[in-house]
This record gives C-alpha cells, structure tokens and sequence, in this order.
C-alpha cells in the first residue's frame, strides 16, 4: 500500500517558514503585498482566489483582490496590470486564469512585470527556467518537485513520465525533473503505446485532466505517483486523474485529491511573493 505525501503537512511546513522570513522584514519596515486580479464570476477560479487570500492571511501577506465584471476589455484589464507594475507596494502580481474568451490570455501574461511574476508565466521567467538561471519557478511544478523530494529518495537517474503538455504544468515540470537529473519523457495525447512508456516509469506524474485516468495497469510496482488532476466527479465530489484506490496497491508514495498537489502549489505562490519583495528590496541573497 502507497504511502501518502501530504499536501497539506508540507504547505503548512512551507507557509510557516514564509510567515516567519515575512514577520522579520516587517520587523525592518518591510511590507510584503500580493495583488490577484480576477475577471468574471467563474465558481472555480473564486475558490482559488479565495484560498490564496487565506494563505496570504496565514503568512502575513498584505493580499488585494481586484475584481472585474465578466464584460471588462482586455485594455481594461492591461491597464490595471499596468498600474500594479509601476505601484512599488506591490511585490508579487498574478491574473486567475482562465480569462473570458474574449481577453487574449497571451496579452495580459506577457503585459506583467517579470519581477512581480509569481506565477511564474512570463515568458522572461519561463526561459530563465530553461536555461537554469534563477526565476520565479511556476508554482504547480515547484511543488511537486518538493513533494518528490519529501519522500526521501532521488530524482537523479530515475526515469520520469510526465502526461500532460501544458505550458503551466506539463512543460515546466519535466524540465523541472530534467533539472533534477532525471530521464524525462513528456506524453500528450499524440503519444503511441501510452500505458507501456507509463509502465516504465519511477515517478510518473499526471496532468490531463481527465478523471481516473491513470489506471494500475499503467504503474509499475513501486513507482511514486503525483496526482495533479482535480476533476468535479459525477458525485459532486474532486477526484485527481489518478485511480487512486487501485493505484494506491501498487505505488510506494502517492499524493491524494483534494489535500494534495494543490496546496502545495498555493504554498509555491506564497514563497514566491516573498522572493519578489526580498529582490524588490535588495534583500534577495
């Protein structure tokens, strides 16, 4: 039977280490702040801007959420994206995603200051991320290498599977992984003999975004397994992509949903921000 990686021990862990980095900058007059610009009424995306409100409460980060009816234009919204760039109480900026059909995603990412990037999309830190150079790592990837990490054993040499090709999750983590010295393999849906190439691998990581997608006959025995699926099941409840009570039999460490990838990554947002303020501040060693 697999054991768990907990999400929700690991972020607490994480938030308390933030919370105190950010009590002792306040002690030298240092404010840490976050700004979340959210469009439009969608049920999820409200979830997760409230969650991060709350881990901002928890670490002592100033947090403002900026909300904008689902008809704002796209230079309505530059605008404001414009405005937190040049506010220097604003150390740490992000836009909840997705945005109205209408809004060209692409824009708006690219309009945010690298250096209050926290989410880590622009493409200023995604090619630092490639390259190696030190930037704001996206925060769903970053956490799930702290995950793999957790358990104790290596990443360096083990054959990695990634599914899923994303640009917020899938490409970033397996060059995360590669980073970690491990032999990656990205999947999609274009990949040839799926469940064999799974089979191969030590850790295996999935992010389709399809309920139970992965099966136990798609894990070998022992590998470590990171579920970063959420999926609204028939019974109303979250499900991962991952067949987790059949999974569960033969991984050796595997994350459960809900509790945990997605804390972990909320966790990764409030790391991030207080980065951007110790760089902000010339603080950042």
């Amino acid at each position: 039977m697999a054991m768990l990686i907990s999400g929700k021990e690991l972020a607490e862990k994480e938030k308390e280490k933030v919370a105190r980095e950010v009590e002792t900058l306040r002690g030298e007059g240092i404010r840490v702040k976050l700004v979340v610009i959210i469009v439009g009424d969608d049920p999820a995306s409200k979830t997760y801007v409230a969650g991060k409100a709350k881990d901002c409460a928890a670490c002592g980060i100033e947090s403002e959420v900026v909300r904008f009816p689902q008809q704002t234009t796209e230079e309505e919204l530059l605008e404001k994206v414009r405005a937190c760039n040049e506010d220097p109480t604003v150390n740490g900026l992000l836009v909840q995603l997705p945005l109205p059909k209408h809004i060209c995603e692409k824009n708006v990412i690219n309009a945010i200051a690298p250096e209050k990037d926290v989410d880590g999309f622009t493409p200023v830190n995604v090619g630092r991320m490639v390259i190696g150079e030190s930037c704001f790592l996206p925060c769903t990837p970053a956490g799930c290498i702290e995950m793999l990490q957790s358990t104790g054993l290596p990443i360096d040499g083990k054959k990695a599977v990634v599914i899923g090709r994303s640009n917020i999750v899938g490409k970033p983590m397996a060059l995360l992984l590669c980073a970690q010295n491990a032999t990656v393999t990205l999947c999609h849906s274009h990949t040839r003999d799926l469940a064999d190439i799974c089979r191969q691998a030590d850790i295996l990581v999935a992010a389709v975004g399809r309920e139970s997608f992965v099966t136990a006959d798609m894990v070998k025995e022992g590998a470590v397994v990171i579920d970063v699926g959420i999926n609204r099941g028939a019974d109303g409840k979250l499900h991962g992509d991952v067949d987790f009570s059949a999974v569960s039999e033969k991984a050796a460490f595997i994350t459960p949903v809900p509790g945990g990838v997605g804390l972990m990554t909320r966790a990764m947002l409030m790391r991030n921000t207080l980065e951007a303020a110790k760089r902000q501040s010339g603080r950042f060693e």
